[in-house]
């Protein structure tokens, strides 16, 4: 039988080379939250490795330099964290996201290693919600035989990003530098097409859990709100793409975001929703564990870790 790449990992001798060649391999959930019965883990799926253009390209060069100083960021390199969201619910295990799985990018992948951890295996996992169709959240779907990895799980995503990822015709109108996501999503989605259900903005898709359209880092990008009585939390996927610039300056268009605009007006509409409340968030690529809340800082926001 050969040696997959959980298994490598698993194993000391993996880990240790894992851990030299800057992977992180897991063994416990990186952050925690509760609500009421509700339990969330960020679970961590490894990281990126991106070139800051895909993000600040698009951004007023000279203000720019000034904030990533002050945050110790590389104007040159981004290692994002992608955090996968696990709410544990009663007798429901929701992930929201499903990772890179080991076809997108070296360093990520590690998510079932991070169940595993918690005593989770795929066939555990009730339920998958998609924030949207991006490499480093559905690709993670599929087994070395491209069957469905989470095996007992039903399958939700919202009608307007499915409707995207699905016709034939993105692959050419998409940008070239995008074109194998593309046709990674459309084959991915095609192999759940008998077992997903589709959602509009505000409806609730699970017990506690309700769709908030956050439009523009893609057609249809989700995020959801997680309720228990008067707690709740905002797991915002890509729709606040960092802690540092997309807070600082939320009205700057993100290179990353399919439809600039759109996604900057998202993310100011977010982030003025969880301030004002008070609302823990859940990001994606949002370092210091992925779990915060925001407050109004001059011009933007501000990231304040909870861990």
């Amino acid at each position: 039988m050969p040696l997959t790449r959980r298994d490598f990992l698993k194993s000391s001798g993996g880990a240790a080379l894992a851990a030299s060649a800057g992977l992180w391999a897991p063994r416990t959930a990186h952050a925690q939250l509760t609500l009421g019965d509700m339990r969330l883990d960020v679970l961590s799926d490894g990281s990126l490795r991106l070139p800051g253009s895909f993000v600040f390209g698009t951004m007023p060069q000279d203000e720019l330099g000034p904030i990533l100083e002050a945050y110790d960021q590389s104007p040159e390199l981004l290692t994002p964290p992608c955090n996968v969201t696990l709410l544990r619910s009663g007798d429901r295990n929701i992930l929201f996201d499903v990772g890179s799985g080991p076809d997108f990018a070296p360093t990520a992948g590690l998510l079932l290693d991070s169940l595993d951890a918690l005593g989770l295996a795929p066939e555990d996992i009730t339920d998958v919600a998609f924030t949207h169709g991006h490499p480093d959240h559905l690709w993670g779907l599929l087994d070395e035989f491209d069957d469905p990895l989470f095996t007992e799980a039903s399958y939700l995503i919202g009608k307007t990003e499915w409707d995207y990822w699905i016709d034939p015709n993105t692959v050419d109108n998409i940008s070239s530098d995008r074109v194998p996501f593309a046709v990674g999503a459309k084959r991915r989605l095609e192999a759940i097409e008998d077992k997903i259900e589709f959602f509009k903005n505000g409806e609730e898709i699970l017990p506690g859990v309700a769709a908030r359209a956050s439009f523009g880092h893609t057609p249809g990008h989700m995020a959801f709100e997680i309720r228990s009585g008067s707690q709740a939390a905002m797991v915002v996927g890509d729709a606040i793409g960092n802690d540092h610039v997309a807070l600082a300056r939320p009205a700057w268009i993100s290179g990353s975001d399919q439809d600039g605009e759109t996604g900057a007006a998202s993310r100011i509409s977010l982030l003025d929703q969880i301030a004002t409340e008070q609302m823990p968030l859940i990001g994606f690529h949002i370092n210091q564990g992925g779990i915060g809340r925001v407050e109004k800082a001059n011009e933007g926001y501000r990231f304040i870790a909870e861990i």
